[in-house]
């Protein structure tokens, strides 16, 4: 069954990309420089709060999952950040979180709960709850898995204008052919493209 016609809440993947389909630089997982220096621009906080909006559950694997924890929760009570990464920090709390992880033992943050199925069996049973959107935030390996399990509908492409030299690919061998409809497509001021494809 394709993606279009699946029933129940839709499943959105939001990542940023370099020109040379690096998702992290050379160094590793944590090297985050060639792409994080654009997360901050008007375009890319106006996408990341309409991704915000529409959903109601977070899919994380545990490397986003501790970062983001050992971030975001001061951001959402700091009064001096900017109001909009206010937001995202408030939404990350709030928000039923998803991890995926076969070495924690416990989720501390709130509404934090670690899967007990892999992401496709996790993500088939979530599309029979009641909610908005399921998104996968940032998360390559997830996003990989729900693509070879075709349980990917949407997927959000911040493309920044860098060639990172070396790093971690979104999409690897085998991943199975699929086609896939530009359904949007901004450009920031910084030169970063923000691209929605949905199958």
């Amino acid at each position: 069954m394709s993606a279009q016609t699946k029933a129940g809440r839709r499943v959105v993947a939001q990542i940023s990309m370099t020109m040379d389909a690096r998702v992290t630089g050379p160094e590793g997982p944590a090297d985050m420089e060639v792409i994080a220096g654009y997360a901050g621009s008007d375009a890319a906080h106006a996408r990341t709060a309409e991704a915000l909006t529409a959903a109601t559950t977070a899919l994380l694997g545990r490397l986003n999952y501790e970062g983001f924890y050992g971030y975001w929760p001061p951001v959402a009570h700091d009064e001096s950040a900017d109001p909009r990464d206010r937001n995202i920090g408030r939404w990350l709390d709030e928000v039923e979180k998803v991890v995926f992880s076969t070495t924690m033992t416990d989720a501390p943050w709130a509404n934090s709960r670690i899967a007990d199925r892999e992401p496709v069996e996790e993500v088939r049973q979530l599309r029979t709850t009641e909610g908005g959107d399921i998104l996968v935030v940032n998360s390559v390996s997830i996003i990989r898995q729900l693509l070879a399990g075709e349980e990917l509908d949407r997927l959000l492409i911040d493309l920044v204008p860098e060639v990172a030299g070396g790093g971690t690919t979104l999409f690897e061998e085998g991943v199975p052919r699929s086609s896939w409809s530009l359904t949007d497509a901004v450009t920031a001021d910084d030169g970063a493209l923000m691209l929605t494809y949905d199958r």
